[in-house]
């Protein structure tokens, strides 16, 4: 059954694409394409699935799996991400392998913020940001999940960023737009289109661009990204931007067997997704490099920070926990963080003028004479696992944790320790003897009904998923 398409929005793809245009119509009509990232710190095992060709970890799923039923979903050991937007990778591929500093200005839910983590050079920063709050503490949950310490998640608008001049050396874009690339996976982007929405998208793409221009240095990467197939979204803002700006092209390898259409404007390319025509979504991107601008000049004397570095006494409190030993840990009034050393400075600079959501990886909080370890940190990398027993968990009691239902393991200590499923840390539960203590993150729960699937569904459904 063909899908019901505004008037308008058929007329003006009918041009667009000619004699393509059937063949795109048909593919609204097709299923949409299920596709995950793998986060390759944590699972380095072999993928059932077939790989998005122009990202590395990207997989392509046969079925879509409950993936609220999978623990590694909870882990952060991959994030479901539609396949086309993963091409930013492509951007990152062509940068030098040395530290740099990126914001990713409309990060929310995070597809785009996990990967970036995960494709950083060493020692860089991410600054993940998102003006709506409650979107902004989604973006925050999953960036906690993929558990990496180099990132800062702030909530505000684009032109707060425009007091840090010059400071960040890639600028990720991904414009809220008129999602007509979402059209055959969510009806609600149909209803809500119109022509007139379109132009309002643009503006609005245009101030955001203009609002935060200060804060990419001279010779620093704009990525600019939508969800649309929108000329006026696209095409056109790469013009108004080569008259707003001075800019260069940056070109990115693309192999035919792509499906990936190439255009240009104002000799800048775009790379364009068509669903008739590659595996995903409706989707656009451009890589420009600024010549324009001025070089970051960051404050002698910052006053004001909201951390302190932690004591000797409070290190001491949790000696031999972190595998990582370039990163200081700070003290958030009663809450320990393990932050980069290189990057306090950005950190206090930013927490000047933004609304930090979080930063680095929390470790645990003070109480009294020790410390209660963080759930965040069960999660990273960073964590020394050695340090702490461990107790492996089945597919079952792995739901029921997460589900923060009691479960009751075998354990010979008291004390903390930290639960695995398929040896991949899943979080912590306190042994008091009688009783197991959860700490799991009451916001974070799984909310669905879950008696069926203890009932006898739950092997059934482990086949869909991702990673088996």
């Amino acid at each position: 059954m063909a899908t019901l398409l505004p008037e308008n929005f058929t007329q003006r793809m009918q041009a667009q694409l000619g004699n393509e245009f059937e063949a795109f119509q048909q593919s609204l009509s097709e299923a949409a394409v299920s596709s995950v990232r793998v986060n390759a710190t944590k699972f380095s095992g072999s993928f059932n699935g077939n790989q998005v060709t122009w990202c590395k970890t990207g997989f392509y799923l046969d079925k879509r799996p409950s993936y609220t039923l999978d623990p590694f979903l909870h882990a952060g050991v991959y994030y479901v991400q539609e396949a086309s937007s993963m091409f930013l990778e492509q951007a990152f591929r062509q940068m030098p392998n040395e530290p740099i500093k990126v914001l990713d200005l409309c990060g929310s839910p995070g597809g785009k913020s996990t990967h970036i983590a995960s494709l950083l050079p060493e020692n860089s920063l991410l600054v993940s940001n998102e003006v709506i709050r409650s979107r902004a503490v989604i973006l925050s949950e999953n960036l906690k999940k993929w558990g990496n310490p180099n990132v800062v998640v702030t909530n505000n608008d684009p032109k707060d960023f425009a007091a840090f001049k010059g400071l960040f050396d890639v600028l990720v874009v991904d414009a809220p737009c008129s999602g007509e690339g979402l059209f055959r996976r969510d009806e609600n982007a149909i209803a809500e289109w119109s022509p007139e929405n379109t132009q309002l998208c643009a503006q609005r793409q245009q101030r955001i661009l203009a609002n935060v221009w200060p804060a990419l240095k001279p010779g620093g990467v704009l990525i600019y990204s939508t969800c649309t197939y929108n000329p006026g979204e696209n095409e056109e803002n790469l013009k108004w931007l080569n008259e707003f700006a001075e800019v260069e092209n940056i070109s990115l390898p693309v192999k035919e067997e792509w499906g990936i259409t190439q255009t240009e404007a104002a000799r800048l390319s775009g790379y364009r997704f068509y669903p008739h025509k590659t595996k995903g979504e409706g989707f656009f991107m451009a890589v420009v490099r600024k010549l324009d601008g001025e070089t970051a000049r960051m404050p002698k004397k910052i006053k004001g920070a909201a951390f302190t570095t932690a004591s000797r006494n409070e290190k001491a409190l949790i000696e031999g926990w972190l595998a990582n030993d370039d990163l200081e840990l700070l003290n958030l009034n009663g809450t320990l963080l393990s932050f980069p050393g290189r990057y306090t400075a950005e950190l206090t600079w930013l927490q000047q003028s933004l609304r930090i959501v979080h930063a680095g990886i929390k470790t645990g909080e003070l109480k009294q004479k020790e410390v209660i370890p963080a759930h965040e940190l069960a999660l990273s990398p960073i964590i020394n696992r050695g340090k702490f027993p461990e107790i492996g968990l089945s597919l079952e009691e792995s739901v029921r944790f997460l589900h923060r239902d009691d479960i009751r393991p075998k354990a010979k200590e008291r004390g903390w320790h930290l639960l695995t499923y398929r040896d991949v840390p899943i979080g912590w539960v306190k042994n008091l003897g009688n009783r197991f203590n959860s700490a799991y993150p009451k916001e974070w729960r799984i909310r669905m009904d879950i008696t069926e699937y203890l009932a006898g569904k739950l092997e059934a459904e482990k086949a869909k998923f991702p990673l088996g």
